[in-house]
């Protein structure tokens, strides 16, 4: 990409898309479309090509899409499959159309099989069953993987993707109900927190509570990073991407993390900790733990020359201080 390329962002006021932003800004980029919801619906398949008509981008980064936690995808399965093709059937089509240069789809790590090899490799798709409670937006980028391998083989397209494993950071979804996890302990310790300053009796008894066992292990990524790897990748020399993600029948997308794990356990300690709350920590190991371990193998990625560099807890301290600052935002 050139500095002064015309490169679109898709989606670029969430979490994934906002990082992508402050990356290629950072990195010299000044010509990016990031048009707002209500400029640009990209479920509309004619506003999409409209658009792409009138702007031809000559880079494209495909970060819209719905997301959620367990308790939202549980209950809006269908929105779920059903807006994420939209999403990137229409985008994926109208790049090839206008003749985009390269294409990067965001997919998630979702999209491996719930009883995967631990760490999980590229080469694992498609080789077992989901994990049912997010099979919808797995099944959705699967087939935005599949769509970027197709058009490549058919078309001569150079469209690949990275699969993030959960991501964190500034710009995240702390909503209670549909937050992932990170973002959602972070909210429940610091309200936990606040609440016990404004009570009378308050002491280190007072404590919160966590679903599950504590023993899941997961893998987190900063969004940071994520963005560094994404335009990492973007990057690369036409024989490079050729060699490693445009070669059929291998994989045409990379894992993106970090290559390490923790347990929930040690996950809420740490967030507890950045929080600052003195109460206790207890779990329920009545409710689900879901999957027990979510690596991802990072080897691909580090072979290509790039690896992430922001350490757990610095990561999570920036996202805490984000959340002090935009709070009153997304309070309910």
């Amino acid at each position: 990409m050139n500095k002064n390329s015309k490169i679109f962002v898709a989606g670029s006021n969430g979490l994934v898309g906002s990082a992508l932003v402050r990356r290629l800004k950072s990195g010299g980029y000044t010509n990016l479309l990031t048009p707002e919801i209500n400029e640009l619906d990209l479920t509309d398949q004619q506003a999409v090509a409209d658009f792409f008509a009138r702007e031809q981008p000559e880079y494209v980064f495909l970060a819209a899409a719905k997301v959620g936690g367990i308790h939202a995808n549980n209950t809006y399965p269908a929105d779920f499959i059903y807006l994420n093709l939209v999403i990137q059937n229409n985008v994926i089509h109208q790049a090839y159309k206008h003749g985009v240069k390269r294409l990067l789809f965001l997919g998630s790590s979702c999209i491996y099989p719930k009883q995967a090899p631990q760490p999980m490799k590229e080469e694992h798709l498609l080789t077992g069953l989901l994990e049912p409670t997010n099979e919808p937006y797995a099944i959705a980028k699967i087939a935005g993987i599949k769509l970027c391998e197709s058009y490549n083989r058919q078309y001569g397209t150079q469209f690949v993707a990275v699969m993030p494993t959960n991501l964190y950071g500034p710009g995240d979804n702390f909503h209670p109900e549909n937050s992932h996890v990170l973002p959602a302990l972070i909210r429940r310790f610091h309200e936990a927190k606040n609440t016990s300053h404004l009570t009378p009796h308050a002491s280190p008894d007072d404590e919160v509570i966590v679903w599950g066992s504590g023993l899941p292990r997961r893998e987190f990524l900063y969004v940071e990073d994520m963005a560094d790897g994404s335009v990492f990748v973007m990057e690369l020399d036409d024989a490079t991407l050729s060699k490693h993600l445009l070669s059929y029948p291998d994989p045409c997308f990379v894992n993106l993390g970090t290559g390490v794990d923790v347990t929930i356990r040690e996950l809420a300690e740490t967030v507890k900790d950045v929080v600052g709350f003195a109460g206790g920590l207890s779990f329920d190991a009545s409710k689900p733990d879901g999957t027990m371990r979510k690596l991802q193998d990072v080897s691909r990625m580090k072979a290509l020359g790039w690896q992430a560099k922001t350490e757990l807890k610095d990561g999570i301290m920036q996202t805490y201080e984000w959340f002090l600052e935009h709070q009153g935002d997304f309070r309910k």
